[in-house]
């Protein structure tokens, strides 16, 4: 079965995680090519404003599927430098790939994000979670360790000491205290998370596409760039945007006290 689902509806493609009987695993050979290709088309279509990505079933992703894991198939084969590579061209490509989505990305959390799926949630822009919701990183209950870049994800998302915390018990902890600890924006029963995610998303959408998508390059930037590099880059971005129709649209309807038709021009 294919890894995801993707849909896609006026500005908005949805990502579906689309293994619900296994909990949405990833590792399987190919994961990370088909990840990569449905991300790529939603950069390479202009038409599209806003992505948001969610599971199948009852859960968002349990992670790496433990029964590979078990039995050293799939992405877990092989000697220790074939498996290496294995998450050098499968999963982190897969990674690599959500991460490089150049518009706004909403992660609805419907169930179990655990390890990978963890992870995978943390590089969305927002995260919205059901009631249902529960985050963990076991990667250690495995005697494994985050081999997906987890300890460079979570500390800029909750902070050192509670990404910390979470890597070195194993907890899992519940919507309410993700929302607490900053790694999900609200938590919303879950009959009503896809409704407030694809609400999120038409507001979101309404904006200017040009603006947009250069302000979460300039987000994305801003991880590792200095304060006098992300100056110098808000300076050359916002030169280009003053000379596009899409400001000139949006003065006017301030100006005139309408709503704004942004066009992406």
């Amino acid at each position: 079965m294919s890894v995801i689902r993707a849909e896609h509806s006026g500005r908005i493609a949805t990502l579906t995680l689309n293994r619900p009987d296994a909990m949405n695993p990833l590792g399987a050979q190919g994961d990370g090519d088909e990840i990569a290709a449905a991300c790529e088309a939603i950069n390479s279509n202009p038409d599209i404003r806003v992505a948001i990505l969610t599971g199948a079933g009852k859960a968002f992703s349990a992670g790496g599927d433990i029964k590979a894991m078990r039995d050293k198939t799939g992405n877990f084969a092989g000697n220790p430098v074939e498996i290496a590579e294995g998450y050098r061209t499968n999963i982190h490509r897969a990674l690599k790939a959500l991460d490089g989505i150049k518009v706004p990305l909403i992660a609805a959390i419907n169930g179990a994000a655990i390890g990978l799926g963890c992870d995978l949630a943390c590089l969305a822009d927002i995260r919205i979670a059901s009631d249902r919701a529960k985050f963990g990183v076991t990667f250690l209950k495995l005697g494994i360790i985050p081999g997906d870049g987890g300890t460079w994800i979570l500390p800029r998302v909750i902070g050192q000491s509670r990404a910390a915390e979470l890597f070195y018990t194993g907890d899992i902890i519940g919507a309410e205290q993700a929302c607490d600890w900053g790694l999900v924006s609200r938590v919303v029963a879950q009959e009503d998370l896809m409704g407030e995610a694809q609400a999120l998303a038409e507001k979101i959408a309404a904006m200017p596409p040009l603006a947009l998508r250069q302000t979460k390059n300039l987000l994305r930037q801003g991880r590792s760039v200095t304060y006098d590099t992300a100056l110098e880059l808000a300076a050359s971005t916002q030169a280009q945007m003053h000379h596009t129709e899409d400001h000139a649209e949006g003065v006017a309807a301030l100006i005139e006290k309408r709503a704004p038709d942004f066009k992406g021009r």
